[in-house]
């Protein structure tokens, strides 16, 4: 759809994107100047493959001042983004014909790291009625001998669910029964989060040497055109992950991570102030998008996002052409209202769309007008 947008854009057409999962703010200036010194003080040599120390050290002080959680600097691998941490994991853990369980909708990387591991993805269905969020029940219903590892986000890309400290104890005491599960979390949209201080499922000591805490940079202090992320796991996993990436990329880049040090030792300010900024817009936007017909949508807790049911409108058509199904809505949204958005199907959610509301607040309101009247006009 980004693609596709820009094509349009391209031939004059005044299209507005709200396909893209990126904070649309600049990086802060002291990671920026951080970046500039440390090509001035030539950092410019290969990195150890897990990452600097004083950035896996200022890792382990950020999980520990921020999550209250326990790890060593030589449990923390650095990879480039977030993306590879979550492959590095993947790899590691999941043999040929092993399962993978993962609630839809799902970040679309992860069913296919999955397919490359030789695994076999195990989908749980949620709905917009239960906030996108599984039960204990629906997750025991779902292990088998054979399952591996399970794979979920929050808060959530690409619904915006954060799951509480409540709900995340009844998922872990059911992890409890089957130690040979292992658990990926992924925290990246850790703090674009309005309700509450983020809870990770890596609390609970009964589970936590068999959680992989996912996280970088990229989301929280806009940096996505850096790639840096990491993984923090028990020890053992981490010299797997230090390992395969070793024999893929080798160390990240060596002036991301010096800005990376500079983010994480300069305190929340720009953060926090990004993160009203988004609160601000997702209020915004679910105003408006209250206001349309036939859109079933609720008032995520977190992220940038909304994923509507657009199931009211399939059966319908415009011009002669039909609208079948979430992904022909998305090209009839970009063709005819010239909004870029997600068709569902992506993330593993036929019913759904996903929009991004990280753009400026002129930009969602006009967005919105345009999806309002197009989806007027299907008949």
């Amino acid at each position: 759809m980004a693609k596709m947008g820009r094509e349009l854009a391209a031939k004059g057409v005044d299209v507005i994107s709200l396909s893209f999962g990126e904070p649309d703010f600049h990086t802060p200036e002291h990671i920026k100047e951080a970046a500039k010194k440390a090509m001035d003080d030539n950092f410019t040599y290969y990195t150890p493959v897990a990452g600097y120390p004083d950035l896996r050290k200022a890792v382990v002080e950020k999980l520990k001042n921020e999550n209250n959680l326990d790890y060593d600097f030589n449990d923390i691998v650095v990879s480039t983004g977030a993306k590879q941490a979550i492959a590095n994991a993947v790899l590691c853990l999941v043999n040929p014909g092993e399962e993978v369980i993962i609630p839809t909708p799902y970040w679309v990387s992860y069913s296919e790291v999955v397919k490359l591991a030789e695994g076999k993805s195990v989908f749980i269905d949620t709905m917009v009625e239960q906030e996108f969020k599984i039960t204990p029940e629906q997750l025991e219903a779902a292990i088998t001998p054979k399952t591996k590892l399970f794979m979920f986000s929050s808060p959530s890309n690409p619904t915006g669910s954060v799951y509480n400290k409540a709900e995340l104890e009844s998922l872990a005491k059911v992890f409890e029964k089957y130690p040979q599960v292992y658990i990926l979390s992924d925290e990246i949209y850790e703090h674009i989060n309005y309700v509450d201080r983020h809870e990770s499922i890596a609390q609970f000591d009964s589970i936590k040497d068999r959680v992989v805490i996912i996280n970088g940079f990229s989301k929280a202090y806009a940096m996505t055109g850096w790639r840096i992320g990491y993984t923090a796991s028990a020890k053992e996993l981490a010299v797997a992950f230090d390992k395969m990436q070793g024999q893929i990329t080798s160390g990240t880049c060596s002036i991301t991570q010096r800005a990376g040090v500079a983010a994480y030792n300069g305190g929340l300010e720009s953060v926090l102030q990004m993160r009203d900024s988004f609160k601000k817009r997702r209020d915004l936007v679910y105003s408006l998008l209250q206001e349309i017909d036939g859109l079933k949508v609720n008032l995520p807790d977190g992220a940038f996002y909304f994923f509507p049911d657009v199931t009211s409108f399939f059966g319908k058509s415009f011009n002669g052409k039909p609208i079948n199904d979430a992904d022909a809505l998305s090209l009839y949204l970009l063709e005819e209202a010239h909004v870029a958005v997600v068709g569902g199907s992506s993330f593993g959610d036929p019913k759904s769309i996903r929009i991004s509301y990280a753009a400026a607040e002129d930009k969602l309101v006009e967005a919105v007008k345009r999806i309002k009247k197009a989806l007027a006009q299907l008949q």
